[in-house]
């Protein structure tokens, strides 16, 4: 007995000793899942110690992309591929698709569409005779397809005078005569390549225009994609500050991609200022490319249109403006037609970006804009998949209208 006593006394104090170490331990566990990444001075264990390997840390504190110094922002800030700092979900950078493949898809996209205007123009001139009321259902169908008035005059009497030569036609040859018409007037000889390239220490700067509702952030995020596919470095200009969480849709956008977008926390901020400095940031980070969303503006609306103005005037400050891109809806049909040359007036259109041309019968819009304006379509949407957006091809478009 007197054996086992020293030996009970032993076991009661070790079990002391390990039952006031629990709470210091449970203490220092809670201390690091609640502040991971530090450690608390004042706990005998985790004081002066070091952190356990599986503690999270905490994320570090955003920096502002190279060369820009967000002090100088005042209100604006550089939003990058953002980290969970506050809960959030990471946006996953995705690769964009490749152009040529890209375009493919379009294509076949538009060949499945049920456009009237290449179909219809087909049958009616596979009639086995034409007289007048064919020649007019030509006609009709290429107004009803927005061609305009003088390009549809124009391939008519074209149409006209190979028919009469041609006297008896098979349906290949019927094709054969449509598909070089149709070509001329599209036009393959227009540029319709975009200015993207950097030019001694500037990147080239493209501007994004048209009116509410048809897509001009999306515009922006798409032909992001299309840069990035390119391997261009890319940065965005939210300038849009009129519309509810524009800026915010821009910057998931580029999010989505990798790309930085300069916007302003203020609602209704100058749209001069925040497109000023969008691009002095792309000029001291040495991007290639800097784009610029701007407000859909109504064309009727004089202030609006020449607060347009004044942004362009207030980025040609720092770097010439090499492209600007009007965004039209192919479905309003002469409607938009209006809306181009309303914005010709105000700044110099380079280039149409056609979104919706998956419609049916608005395909004539192509000529129409380019008869009138003397400005090539050099982008079409035909979805609302990310990476819905390719070149326009003059031969491809026809070719896909008429098969």
């Amino acid at each position: 007995m007197n054996d086992i006593l020293p030996i009970i006394l032993s076991i009661v104090a070790a079990l002391a000793v390990i039952g006031g170490l629990i709470p210091v331990l449970m203490k220092t566990r809670r201390n690091i899942n609640q502040y991971p990444g530090t450690r608390d001075a004042n706990d005998p264990v985790a004081g002066g110690g070091t952190l356990l390997e599986d503690a999270p840390v905490a994320p570090a504190e955003r920096q502002a992309p190279a060369g820009v110094d967000l002090e100088d922002l005042e209100d604006l800030e550089v939003t990058d591929v953002p980290d969970d700092a506050a809960g959030l979900e990471t946006i996953r950078v995705e690769t964009p698709l490749p152009v040529a493949g890209r375009l493919t898809r379009l294509r076949e996209r538009l060949v499945r569409s049920n456009n009237i205007l290449g179909k219809g123009l087909l049958a009616l001139l596979s009639s086995d005779k034409i007289d007048e009321n064919v020649w007019d259902e030509v006609e009709e169908t290429l107004l009803l397809a927005d061609l305009g008035t003088e390009p549809t005059m124009q391939l008519v009497d074209a149409l006209r005078e190979r028919v009469k030569v041609l006297g008896t036609r098979t349906p290949e040859q019927v094709k054969a005569l449509l598909r070089e018409e149709l070509i001329k007037l599209v036009d393959p000889t227009m540029d319709r390549s975009l200015n993207t390239q950097r030019h001694g220490d500037k990147p080239a700067i493209v501007l994004v225009v048209g009116v509410n509702g048809v897509g001009k952030t999306t515009t922006v995020g798409k032909l992001a994609r299309v840069l990035v596919a390119e391997d261009k470095d890319v940065l965005l200009g939210a300038a849009d500050t009129f519309r509810a969480a524009a800026a915010e849709q821009l910057a998931t956008w580029g999010q989505r991609v990798g790309v930085p977008t300069v916007k302003s926390d203020v609602d209704g901020a100058d749209p001069a200022s925040v497109a000023y400095e969008a691009v002095k940031a792309g000029i001291d980070q040495e991007v290639d490319v800097v784009m610029i969303d701007t407000a859909g503006r109504l064309q009727n609306k004089t202030g609006l249109m020449d607060e347009l103005g004044k942004v362009k005037r207030v980025i040609e400050k720092l770097a010439e403006v090499d492209e600007v891109l009007l965004v039209l809806d192919a479905t309003t049909g002469q409607n938009g037609l209006n809306q181009a040359r309303v914005f010709a007036e105000v700044v110099n259109i380079t280039g149409i970006v056609l979104t919706k041309l998956d419609g049916t019968a608005k395909g004539g819009i192509v000529v129409a804009i380019q008869k009138s304006l003397g400005v090539p379509v050099k982008l079409i949407g035909l979805g609302e998949g990310a990476d819905d957006l390719a070149p326009f091809d003059a031969e491809g478009f026809v070719d896909a209208l008429l098969n």
